[in-house]
Order: C-alpha cells, then sequence, then structure tokens
C-alpha cells in the first residue's frame, strides 16, 4: 500500500486545510440558532465523502440530519461501518479561549477550535484514508459505510431509529468509532470497555416567589437547603453510594482485571498536576484507575438555585435545581437505576416541596472480547502509524451508539481514539495535534487491509 501512503503524505496540507473548513462551521446541535449551521455541516461531510470517491446522502430527521455514505465494491471483504458526529458542544465560555473557538488556529503543532478532536478531527481520519485508497489504487480491501450525525452531543435521539429502520443499509460486519483518546502522548490505545451513564434533573420547589428570609425564614423549607441534604446524602464518607441496590448487580472487578489496571504506566501525580487537584478522593478500596474506568459513579453535574449574583440577597428562595448522571459498570440496569434513584430523593423530601423528576438518556457499560480478529486488526493498524503497540483500556466515559450496534445491528465496535485526554473536549481551547491527525489517518489506512486480512 505504498501508493497510499505516498498519498496521504503528499496530500497531508490539503487535509488539514479541510479540517479547517470543516471546524469554522459552528454546528451546536443543543441551540436552535445554529440550525442552518448544521446542514452546512451536513452538507460539507457529503461533499467529502463524494470527492473521496464514496456514494453518501444525507437523510432528513425530526431533528437534525445523518449523512451516509458507502463504497461497497469490495466482494466477498467485510464491512467496516464507520460513526461519528459533525456536531459539537458550545464553546461557552467565550472569553476563557486564547483564539476563536471557530477560528481554527494552529499552534504549538495542535489545532485549536471546537469540535477539532470531538469528533470532526477523529472521523475525519477515516474519509482521508478512503479517499487515499481509492485516488490511488482506485478500490479498498474492504466494504466500508457512514453514518456520521449531527445529535451526539444532545442524546442521538433519531439514531437509534435511522439504524433500526436500516439494518439493511447499514449491515456490517464490525463498527469503528474515533471518539474516544490514546493514554497518553506516545501512547496509542484501543479502547474495549466503556461505563454506561444515566442522566437525569429534579428540580425543588417550595414558595411560589423567592420570600423575604427574616419574614419567612425558618417557617418553610427551603429549596436549596433542602437539595443541598439531598446531594449529600448520595454518598457517604467513604465515596460508597446510598442509592438502595445501587451495587446489587455490580460484577466484581477479578484480580486478573485489577492487576491488568495496575500494570499501564500511569502517574497520579501528573494526572492529579494536570487536571489541578491537590490529591485524589472516590469510593475507599479502589484505584484512581478503578475508580474512573471500572468502578460505578454518582456526580452531581450542576447545582442552583436563588441569588447569585453580587452581594448578598436575604431571600428563601422559590425553587432550587440539580443535574445529576450515573456512570454505569457491566450488568447495571440504566431504568431501573434511574427509578432507584428518583425514589430515593423522594424519601429526603422535606414537607411543603414537590419535586419534579426528568429522566434523560442512559444507556449500557459495554465490553467486547480483547482477543478477537478484528481487535487484532486494529492494534497492528495503529502499530504500524505509530510504531508502537497500543494499550489495551478501558474508558469512563460512556458513547450509546455502542450499545445501540451491538443490540440493533448485532455487531462490536473497535474504539480508536487518536486525541489526548487533555485535549480540552468540551473545555474552552479544545485542540487536536496534527501529528496524531496524521497518524490517525495513517492508522485508518493500515486498518482498512488489516480487516481485509482478518476475515482470510
Amino acid at each position: 500500500m505504498q501508493p497510499v501512503v505516498d498519498y496521504l503524505e503528499s496530500h497531508a496540507e490539503r487535509f488539514v486545510e479541510e479540517l479547517k473548513d470543516f471546524l469554522r462551521i459552528p454546528s451546536i446541535s443543543a441551540d436552535p440558532a445554529y440550525r442552518e449551521d448544521m446542514q452546512r455541516a451536513a452538507d460539507f461531510v457529503q461533499r467529502q465523502l463524494v470527492e473521496a470517491g464514496c456514494d453518501a446522502e444525507i437523510v432528513a430527521t425530526e431533528g437534525h440530519p445523518i449523512v451516509f455514505g458507502s463504497w461497497t465494491k469490495a466482494a466477498g471483504a467485510p464491512t467496516a461501518l464507520v460513526y461519528g458526529h459533525y456536531d459539537v458542544q458550545p464553546a461557552d465560555p467565550l472569553d476563557q479561549w486564547i483564539t476563536p473557538p471557530f477560528e481554527p488556529t494552529i499552534r504549538d503543532g495542535r489545532i485549536y477550535a471546537r469540535g477539532a478532536t470531538d469528533d470532526k478531527g477523529q472521523f475525519f481520519t477515516h474519509v482521508k484514508s478512503a479517499e487515499a485508497w481509492l485516488k490511488t489504487l482506485g478500490s479498498l480491501p474492504v466494504n466500508v459505510k457512514y453514518v456520521i450525525e449531527g445529535e451526539e452531543e444532545v442524546g442521538s435521539n433519531h439514531l437509534e431509529n435511522f439504524l433500526a429502520d436500516n439494518r439493511d443499509k447499514v449491515a456490517c460486519d464490525v463498527a469503528v468509532v474515533s471518539d474516544t483518546s490514546q493514554f497518553g502522548p506516545g501512547l496509542p490505545a484501543v479502547t474495549h470497555a466503556l461505563r454506561g451513564v444515566l442522566s437525569c434533573e429534579i428540580a425543588l420547589q417550595g414558595p411560589s416567589q423567592d420570600l423575604h428570609s427574616g419574614t419567612f425564614g425558618g417557617s418553610i423549607a427551603n429549596p436549596v437547603n433542602a437539595l443541598a441534604d439531598m446531594v449529600a446524602a448520595l454518598h457517604d464518607s467513604d465515596g460508597r453510594i446510598q442509592i438502595p441496590g445501587f451495587y446489587d448487580d455490580v460484577v466484581p472487578l477479578s484480580a486478573e482485571e485489577r492487576e491488568s489496571l495496575a500494570d499501564l504506566p500511569f502517574d497520579e501525580a501528573s494526572y492529579l498536576e494536570e487536571i489541578g487537584v491537590s490529591s485524589a478522593w472516590g469510593e475507599a478500596g479502589y484505584s484512581t484507575t478503578e475508580r474512573r474506568w471500572a468502578r460505578p459513579t454518582c456526580d452531581v453535574n450542576g447545582l442552583y438555585g436563588g441569588y447569585t449574583g453580587e452581594g448578598p440577597k436575604t431571600i428563601v428562595p422559590a425553587r432550587a435545581t440539580a443535574k445529576i448522571t450515573c456512570r454505569l459498570v457491566p450488568n447495571q440496569d440504566a431504568d431501573k437505576l434511574t427509578e432507584a434513584l428518583r425514589e430515593f430523593l423522594q424519601s429526603r423530601m422535606r414537607p411543603g416541596l414537590t419535586m419534579e423528576f426528568k429522566a434523560y438518556h442512559g444507556c449500557s457499560a459495554v465490553g467486547s472480547a480483547t482477543d478477537t480478529p478484528y481487535m487484532a486488526a486494529a492494534k497492528s493498524s495503529i502499530a504500524k502509524a505509530f510504531g508502537v503497540e497500543p494499550l489495551m483500556i478501558r474508558e469512563g466515559g460512556s458513547i450509546p451508539v455502542v450499545s445501540t450496534f451491538r443490540d440493533v445491528l448485532g455487531v462490536d465496535t473497535l474504539l480508536l481514539g487518536w486525541g489526548q485526554n487533555t485535549d480540552n473536549l468540551h473545555s474552552p481551547n479544545e485542540h487536536f495535534s496534527l501529528a496524531d491527525f496524521g497518524r490517525g489517518t495513517l492508522a485508518s489506512a493500515h486498518l482498512w487491509q488489516e480487516l481485509a486480512a482478518a476475515a482470510t
């Protein structure tokens, strides 16, 4: 495949310029004001797939469109389905960006822009690698399909229906997703397990309006005080979650699993320094890596109510709200635990308050066998591109589409992350190493050949 490698090298600068064009589109799915930009981003993806040599169409949904592309002329070869998303997180807070979030800027070998690594830059590698094969050799060694959606950052509300309604169209032997990270600089990785998630919002309503705390304080329940008590009760002093039945279905980590996690080259001091805290804390009896990747969690993501402006304001607030997520491990059921969380919070209600509970998206934890031919193909392709064998790791986050691929299409997913955990995903100054962008594209090009060989 030397012509493919040569093509990637000779067109590397153009690939970066095209990525810049993509990143200039503010495709923020959460904000209706950007609906036209969402369509522009979908159009861009379709054009890129067609220019690469694939067939591509834009599929309308009740939300933002899905781009479906394909090249399926490799008779008898396996089919890989590439998933990615063209939508991005909001860029706030804007004042913390060194350069504007939708004006891609290269500094110190990195491209800075919202979506650079999550997920425009990462899935773009799989488009450019296919282009290199098709423009030089006229064909790919495998069949490749693309499902690129515009609602990942808001729950992928229409993706599952699209997949279920188009099973034959999207049928494949293995899925490929690049929306995770390497273990660290110079340490590429294949992720073989993800935690699941449940997400909800709770609002406590007290009086019909904010009240004077001197006149009314002490005579009625304060929603902010009550909510603070509720969230404080979610954990005991050892970091163990207190929701009844929360751990009932958790499969304990085996000695072998704990040993494999302990053997990873994890530097806790550097990790803590990097994120700006002085010490680790979490569920007693487990290492930091185990807590991050292999144990369930419960976190308050936002807590607000009452007056938050400058200076004092003596009120009993009318309302208080908290947003809560739990990360789940294998065998835990998101729906069952969402109801258990609701019941736990309801049981701690104070008189005179009412509770509104909204359940949002959820998904189960997933894991893939590490000794399959397709997994071996992924490891080999990464080793050839990065010059080092990849580590096999877990991730603490959740990618709901991975469980959807298993449930709807019956396939496993190769999670091949080209970015770094330090790329500021969802934060100001998001960036992506141009070297990793190039290595990821080369690894993707090798992957098509390795997957074909794995099937013989």
